[in-house]
Order: structure tokens, then C-alpha cells, then sequence
């Protein structure tokens, strides 16, 4: 599956909120959610439009890595 091109910081801080992430704090242009499921984990997430693929690519990674889900199912979830 690709990774969508077109996800803005602001829209998946919100898809996140589905898996319990919530807005800890944002200094300049990052934003850092923190979720206590599972574990405590922290992401932070670029205030970017769009978010870089690689980038991007780094998050969904280690948010699928820390719900034991793959990166498609993940994204699926998410609705990406």
C-alpha cells in the first residue's frame, strides 16, 4: 500500500486521536501527541502542509510499531 501524499500535520493529529493520542504541548512548528495506550508514546508531528513522505513514513512506522499493527493496517485504520 502507498503512503498517502496529500496529510497535513493538523489532519493526522486528528486521524491519531483514534487510537487515544491527545495534544501534550507544541513549540514552533511541532506538535507533540502522547497516548497511553498500550504503554505511554510520544510522536511528534510537523504543523507541515503536506507532511514529507519520509517523514510521514517515520511516524506511521513507529506509531504501527507501538500498537503491534502494520504500517497498511495502520494507515487503514487511520483512514488515510
Amino acid at each position: 500500500m502507498k503512503l498517502p501524499r496529500d496529510v497535513s500535520g493538523p489532519e493526522l493529529v486528528k486521524a491519531l486521536r483514534a487510537l487515544g493520542y491527545a495534544v501534550d504541548r507544541q513549540k514552533g512548528s511541532h506538535v507533540r501527541v502522547t497516548t497511553r495506550r498500550n504503554g505511554e508514546h510520544h510522536e511528534a508531528i510537523p504543523n507541515h502542509h503536506p507532511i514529507k513522505t519520509g517523514t510521514l513514513s517515520g511516524i506511521l512506522k513507529s506509531v504501527a510499531t507501538h500498537h503491534g499493527v502494520s504500517v497498511e493496517e495502520l494507515i487503514r485504520l487511520l483512514e488515510l
